[in-house]
């Protein structure tokens, strides 16, 4: 039977030799994410700003780029413009300038612009309240969930492998929040929350993976040092690790290319995600792990019963 085999199962890369490169490249790229978030802050998105939606179908050649043309022309400059469905089928939002403003003045204000070029087939305001409770939402439910992985992870290993799978978590969420602060294109919305969920738990299903198979050779009496069979368990995982994120990059790469516009601007967050957990996974959670300066037999000692889940 053909079995496919992006990296080979028998590598020796020296991943733990070059531990300080990957910690300190990890540091600075925290450092410059957490430095963007502070100056930057994120993009939010009419989901979380407040604002106006609108779905429309336009007239036969009525292109998206003549849309925004007229809006532009009606005294309407905060509109963006997405295709979804089918090649005639927009979303607008519009972001509210005034907090005050009469809603149903602006919807009426675009149907006026717009009236001869387009069917609308759904108008929705999304108040500044409300953009504002979907925020504290959303932060709840991502931290909700980052304690519950931690739960997880302090249960299911030795501390100090719990303790390096925390700062890889931590490390994923900077990133992916940082990557949204850097970018202006990347509007932060309920979908992004979705991606960096997505990420977080790919990223700990990695790390698990690979502590998992540490925890095996130790069990084994693979030596008696720890950055050896580390070393040994980075390699012996890297094949897995390799085919599995490429399998799922292609595939969210092609609800990125083929999707549309709504479905790509989900699917980028999530194929950036993908790098930053197999990277965190391989090159941090690890490489931290080793620099701990533990000994084998003390893991093999404090080892918990693994939990049936």
């Amino acid at each position: 039977m053909f079995r496919l085999k992006l990296i080979p199962y028998d590598t020796k890369f020296d991943i733990i030799g070059k531990t300080k490169l990957f910690l300190s490249l990890a540091f600075i790229l925290i450092c410059i994410c957490v430095f963007s978030i502070a100056k930057n802050g994120l993009h939010y998105g009419v989901d979380f700003k407040g604002g106006y939606i609108f779905e429309v179908v336009s007239a036969k050649g009525i292109t998206s780029e003549k849309i925004m043309d007229k809006l532009c022309r009606g005294g309407v400059n905060s509109a963006s413009i997405q295709r979804f469905g089918k090649n005639n089928e927009y979303v607008i939002t519009i972001e509210r300038s005034d907090n005050n403003d009469d809603p149903q003045e602006m919807i009426s204000r675009i149907h006026n612009i717009l009236k001869n070029d387009v069917v609308f087939n759904k108008n929705d305001v999304v108040g500044a309240k409300v953009g504002r409770e979907l925020i504290s939402s959303a932060i709840k439910s991502v931290l909700f969930a980052l304690i519950a992985m931690i739960i997880y992870i302090f249960f299911r290993f030795e501390w100090r492998f719990s303790l390096c799978a925390i700062f890889a978590l931590l490390h994923d969420c900077a990133l992916i929040f940082g990557v949204f602060s850097m970018f202006k294109s990347m509007e932060f919305n309920e979908v992004s929350i979705t991606a960096i969920l997505l990420t977080a738990a790919y990223s700990i299903n990695d790390t698990v993976v690979i502590f998992d198979r540490v925890r095996d050779n130790l069990k084994k009496g693979f030596g008696s040092d720890m950055k050896a069979i580390i070393n040994a368990s980075l390699n012996e995982t890297l094949s897995r690790t390799a085919l599995t994120a490429t399998t799922t990059f292609l595939s969210v790469l092609a609800l990125y290319l083929f999707g549309g516009k709504v479905i790509a601007n989900f699917a980028l967050p999530i194929m950036i995600g993908l790098l930053i957990g197999t990277f965190s996974s391989i090159f941090v959670a690890c490489p931290l792990l080793s620099c701990l300066n533990i000994k084998p037999k003390m893991i093999v000692m404090e080892e918990k019963p693994i939990a049936q889940i």
